[in-house]
């Protein structure tokens, strides 16, 4: 059987957090959804499978929403379905920088489509940060990209503070899987007086764009469910969630066919 999933995110000001998060279980339990959905003051961040009818009603949904409409949404394919249950979560924020006072709502960094992005990265005075964990560095990355070696999204603005001197006069470019953290990273980055820049939806976005992505990335991409990590293809590699533990704990990983 084949299962659609559909991950995104938008940066609003929701004000009835309660009552939509009601409504988005309702709604994707009679459509049978699985998945993760948090909501925050600050906007949704979403990750749902479930068969393309049924997304097809989710979508309708946030479309008759202006605060939602037209949202930038990834869809993968998977051959089994990639979450356990649905989960729907009320929370301060939708992803947490550790800074107070982030604003996103209003403003971001420059967003770079796929086809752009290949090139702008291609420019020496360009600094690519790889907005992610040290352990999805480690699976796959740009080439050419800096793995801060942060464990914690909290933890990233320490390293973009280390190195402010060193970058204010340059480009910063920086991407993640979908784009969320460094949507929220940038908005704060731009109050800082910083030139930056981030890749339209993200490494998902960018393997769906561009059909030889490998030429720019190497190894593999970490996704947040069943699946543990998509090729440049988009296809389910064979590293196992026993993998990546071992990466996260300092082991190395011996990877399938990748290296």
């Amino acid at each position: 059987m084949t299962f659609w999933h559909d991950s995104f995110y938008r940066f609003v000001h929701i004000d009835d957090l309660e009552a939509l998060g009601k409504k988005l279980e309702l709604l994707c339990e009679q459509e049978g959804i699985k998945g993760s959905i948090i909501l925050a003051p600050e906007g949704i961040n979403a990750m749902l499978a479930g068969s393309e009818e049924a997304l097809t009603t989710i979508k309708a949904f946030f479309d008759s929403d202006e605060r939602f409409k037209d949202i930038f949404y990834k869809r993968t394919m998977s051959h089994k379905m990639p979450f356990r249950r649905l989960r729907i979560r009320l929370k301060d924020e939708i992803v947490p920088l550790g800074i107070e006072g982030v604003d996103a709502t209003s403003k971001t960094g420059i967003e770079v489509s796929p086809e752009a992005w290949r090139e702008l990265i291609k420019q020496d005075d360009v600094i690519l940060i790889d907005n992610r964990n040290s352990f999805e560095y480690e699976l796959g990355h740009f080439k050419g990209a800096i793995d801060p070696k942060v464990d914690n999204f909290r933890h990233f603005a320490d390293y973009v503070q280390d190195n402010f001197e060193n970058w204010k006069d340059k480009k910063v470019a920086m991407y993640c899987t979908g784009g969320i953290r460094c949507e929220k990273t940038t908005a704060w980055m731009k109050d800082l007086g910083m030139d930056v820049y981030q890749l339209e939806g993200g490494i998902i976005n960018y393997f769906d764009k561009i059909p030889d992505a490998d030429k720019d990335y190497e190894g593999e991409c970490f996704v947040f469910d069943w699946r543990i990590c998509l090729d440049t293809k988009l296809q389910e590699t064979q590293t196992s969630i026993e993998d990546v533990d071992r990466l996260q704990y300092g082991e190395p990983l011996e990877r399938k066919g990748l290296r």
